[in-house]
């Protein structure tokens, strides 16, 4: 059976690195193979988050008991539902040309757009054409694994010292596959966008 993957985060919601639960997981203690070769700068922390990647279930946090090699092993407590939404409001900063199409506007063809950011939830891109506010488009997501065409709803237009217009969007209708590959690419631009050690105490 695949080991569930996870994303661990620190206690501010930095992404650090991504590890493996090998083992049970019907108690508190866990045990995790760290991947990426991040073991130091894991035991740097105290206490972790984990976001799982492969599916949309609960979230925990774990204190680190001890470690062995790549291994750690965690005291897990279960997140409240509202602290897991951050898998949704994980956003990183993310710059790809891509297309949108209209589902329920009222125009047609394509249009180039640019994003802006991305999350497990939605992008935020800009585009030189004027588009409603609640309808729905399809845009095409390159940094996937595999290209995505998704569904996703305009919700406002944001803030931008641009002349282009920045909209702001939610996903809607996403399958599990979908989702699956949104969160890994998201979690993935993350940890290879994130400060490095170096970085970080300058």
């Amino acid at each position: 059976m695949e080991q569930t993957l996870y994303l661990m985060l620190d206690s501010k919601n930095n992404p650090i690195a991504r590890g493996r639960i090998q083992g049970k997981t019907d108690g508190p203690f866990w045990q995790i193979q760290v991947e990426d070769g991040k073991i130091d700068e894991i035991l740097e922390h105290k206490r972790l988050k984990l976001l799982s990647i492969m599916d949309t279930g609960p979230s925990y946090e774990g204190v680190i008991v001890r470690s062995r090699n790549d291994m750690i092993q965690l005291e897990v407590t279960k997140l409240t539902p509202e602290a897991g939404d951050m898998r949704k409001n994980l956003r990183v900063i993310v710059r790809f040309k891509s297309f949108i199409y209209p589902v329920s506007g009222g125009w047609r063809g394509r249009r180039v757009v640019e994003s802006n950011d991305l999350s497990c939830g939605g992008i935020a891109f800009f585009t030189d054409h004027s588009l409603q506010i609640g309808e729905r488009l399809e845009v095409v997501i390159p940094v996937t694994s595999q290209p995505l065409v998704v569904q996703c709803e305009l919700l406002r237009m944001r803030p931008t010292e641009r002349s282009d217009i920045l909209y702001a969007a939610k996903f809607v209708d996403l399958c599990n596959d979908e989702e699956t590959l949104l969160r890994e690419a998201v979690f993935n631009l993350q940890l290879r966008g994130r400060p490095r050690p170096s970085e970080r105490g300058a």
